[in-house]
Formats: C-alpha cells, structure tokens, sequence
C-alpha cells in the first residue's frame, strides 16, 4: 500500500459505547448500540467501534452479535489481549480487533498498549485473529520503540492515542500540545515507513479535531465519547455529520 493510498478521504469510526453506558444505567433495552450504529451510517460514518470489557461496563456480548449481523459498517471490536476475548473475536471475525491496554479501576483507556515489552505474547495472540482473517490493530502512543515493536509483532495498523494532545487542547498548554501534536505527525510518519495503517483517537473534539485529520498519513480517526455526549444536544445525526465535516476541512483539495 501507497504512501497516496491515505491522501485521500478520511474515514470516520464511530465509538457507540456510550449508547450502552446510558442503557445500562437504567438496564433494559434502550437505548439501542444496533440503532446507534445504524444512524451513524446514515450520517456518513465509516465503521463502528465497541469495546468490550472484562466487566462488560458498557457494550455486553449481545451488542456485538446484534453488530455484527445487524449493521453493514465494518466492525472494529476494542478488547484486551485476553483469552477470553481472543475467543470471542475468532468467534465474531469482526472486520478488525484493536487491542488496547485495560484496568478494572480506570474510567476509560488510560494509555497505550505496552508493546516493546510484550511481544512474544502478543506476536501469539494477533496469529490466529490474522490467519482468520481480522485486522488487528494496536492502541499506542506515539513512541517510536512501542511503533517499531508494533510492526514486529504483526499488527496491521496502529492506533496513535491522542488523549494528551486532547488535554493539553482543555487546559490551555499550547506548548505541550504542540509538542504533543509534533510526536503524533512524527509517529504516523514513521508508522507508515514501517509498512502500518496509521489510525488516530481518543478525547477528539470539534475543536480539537482538525490538526490531527491534517496528519497526511492517518488513514481513520476513531471518536466516541464526545459525539455520543454531543448527541443529547443536536442528535447523533447531526453530531456525526459536523464531525465529518471538520474532518474533511481538514483534508483540503481531496
């Protein structure tokens, strides 16, 4: 694949987890994750992304049989390098599995996937999910030792965790976040040299969006949380599309 094969336009996953949370919270049927799914596409959304958890906080394993025959999107399952998730996605053969560090305690995924220092169980654990035909993709931050090592263990793209740079965005550290933002630009172009797919995500906003969609070699973008909380002011419809609209400002002349 091309460096050209990513100038083009830049696909939008769309992260329905919180769809869940909200059911859950009150239990039942509603709202639906398979609805949810099935606006986004409407709304030009590329793919969908689910995290199932060990403590199945939010998306339950019914959510993902519901996805994963009842939405044409491509399915990109969110897990832990687990046994117990491993065969649920040989069960599934979702289109993707992105493998991402996880703790019982923490609220969200709190930082990248330990790669450098885990891959002889990892080089194991993405064989059969490749030779069943999913890609995997690891959540990283932009370290180049944790991006070389990535390619080593049979990754097929990486996505570039963007919440720091998101952070800095809040808190008003222009230096750090242009710092932040020059590690991303330099770890999605060493990424690519390596032969990887380059996916970006976590804490995007509208304002914090454009910067990242400019990166030339991010071929996806993966934003959850913030749409789905945009979502209970304008509708999923209407969140998705300005999303998809700041994303595409973003790649000018494509």
């Amino acid at each position: 694949m091309s460096q050209t094969d990513f100038a083009g336009r830049l696909r939008l996953g769309v992260n329905i987890d919180h769809v869940a949370t909200l059911r859950n919270a009150r239990g039942g049927a509603v709202p639906d994750p398979l609805r949810a799914a099935r606006m986004a596409e409407a709304a030009g959304a590329d793919g969908i992304t689910a995290h199932l958890r060990e403590d199945r906080r939010h998306i339950r394993d019914s959510d993902i049989a519901a996805l994963s025959t009842g939405s044409s999107l491509p399915l990109n399952l969110e897990m832990a390098a687990t046994p117990e998730m491993q065969s649920i996605a040989l069960h599934y053969r979702p289109h993707a599995v992105c493998l991402v560090p996880e703790r019982r305690e923490e609220r969200t995924t709190e930082g990248g996937l330990e790669v450098e220092g885990d891959t002889v169980h990892l080089s194991d654990f993405i064989a059969p999910l490749r030779a069943a035909g999913t890609r995997v993709s690891l959540f990283i931050a932009a370290d180049p030792a944790q991006i070389e090592a990535a390619a080593r263990v049979g990754a097929a793209v990486v996505e570039l965790h963007t919440g720091a740079y998101c952070d800095f965005h809040v808190d008003g550290s222009l230096a750090a976040r242009d710092a932040e933002l020059a590690r991303l630009t330099a770890g999605a172009a060493q990424a690519r040299a390596l032969g990887l797919e380059v996916h970006a995500g976590h804490g995007l906003t509208y304002d914090s969006v454009a910067p990242i969609a400019a990166i030339p070699e991010i071929a996806e973008l993966n934003i959850g949380h913030f749409l789905i909380g945009e979502a209970v002011f304008v509708g999923l419809d209407a969140a998705i599309r300005q999303m998809r609209a700041l994303m595409e400002d973003a790649r000018p002349g494509v």
